[in-house]
């Protein structure tokens, strides 16, 4: 199968490059590219960002958040991980199915002497554990189909960036379903780094070696990183195009208990409530009116917030208590 080269580990470049494959890149010949994201959760496309990752923890350790093009739930990657997408030539999406697609990366597994299997809606299991998930796109009679391979990735930090109270958010975003998972790496007779098992990966899927590569000049390259820049790396791609969600969070604090219910839409609170048994002095109306039509998001509820004395409205309940409730 003929392939493309990518060594880039930006998240928004790779998956424009997904996207730009699949659209503007037409061959009669299916073709495949390999690649890595540097600390990263995608979600996707149908998902409420914020239901599906651990914002504090994700901004305490500098990890980035992008949402892909395709469905599915949200995965965390990092330089361990190895992601594929194969973009193949469909005339009857009827017979679209993902077992097809992920069969040339279980034989390649074969070959390496791992025994994997398709499980599943979209899934590549090793001994009952999770290695893969898959997800599909389709456009102008191409399918766009890719996954990840856990080849050595940090388990814990897959687990926290992942990981939310579930009873905080009630939306239409699909639920990312969590499963239990194994790295490639634990399974391999003769274990290597993650770039050997890139080659050996590439080895097998351009059939071994000897298919051509496609080669993207300076401007279609370009126009990748233009998209990757002015789409997949803004926030309203990335948090706007959340479903309508509705938000409720409850803590006692030492200046009395605090909860709060938003109403978002778009990645903007449309309307919000704080109630609790905190003692003010002034309706807390100011401030949720001040609050309104502003983007759920930290910094910019921050700022807000610190144009007014909350002491006046919330009593011993400070800013950053206020901010925790909804954040972390």
């Amino acid at each position: 199968m003929r392939y493309l080269l990518n060594k880039s580990t930006n998240p928004y470049f790779n998956l424009a490059l997904d996207e730009y494959a699949l659209k503007h890149i037409h061959l009669d010949e299916d073709f495949f590219f390999l690649w890595r994201n540097e600390p990263s959760v995608i979600v996707g496309k149908n998902q409420n960002t914020l239901e599906e990752i651990n914002q504090a923890f994700i901004d305490k350790n500098n990890i980035k958040v992008a949402r892909r093009v395709s469905g599915g739930g949200a995965v965390y990657h990092d330089l361990g991980n190895l992601n594929f997408t194969f973009i193949m030539n469909v005339d009857d999406p009827g017979e679209v199915s993902y077992k097809k697609f992920v069969q040339p990366v279980i034989d390649a597994l074969a070959q390496m002497g791992v025994r994997a299997e398709a499980s599943g809606r979209n899934d590549i299991l090793i001994n009952g554990l999770k290695i893969s998930g898959n997800a599909q796109r389709m456009a102008n009679k191409k399918l766009m189909h890719h996954g990840t391979l856990l080849y050595d990735v940090n388990i814990e930090n897959l687990v926290q960036a992942l990981h939310v109270a579930d009873d905080k958010y009630i939306s239409n975003g699909v639920k990312s379903v969590r499963s239990r998972v194994t790295n490639i790496k634990e399974h391999l007779p003769d274990s290597t780094d993650i770039v050997d098992f890139w080659d050996s990966l590439h080895f097998f899927l351009s059939n071994k070696g000897k298919d051509k590569e496609i080669v993207l000049n300076e401007k279609e390259i370009a126009k990748i990183e233009f998209e990757a820049m002015n789409r997949f790396a803004t926030w309203d791609w990335i948090y706007g195009k959340s479903p309508e969600f509705n938000f409720v969070n409850k803590k006692r604090f030492k200046g009395g208990s605090l909860e709060v219910k938003a109403d978002v839409k778009h990645g903007h609170i449309q309307s919000i409530r704080f109630m609790g048994d905190y003692i003010g002095l002034k309706d807390v109306d100011a401030i949720e009116a001040i609050v309104k039509n502003i983007r759920f998001h930290r910094t910019d509820i921050d700022h807000r917030l610190s144009e007014y004395d909350l002491g006046i409205y919330f009593g011993d309940i400070n800013k950053e208590e206020i901010l925790s409730l909804m954040f972390d």
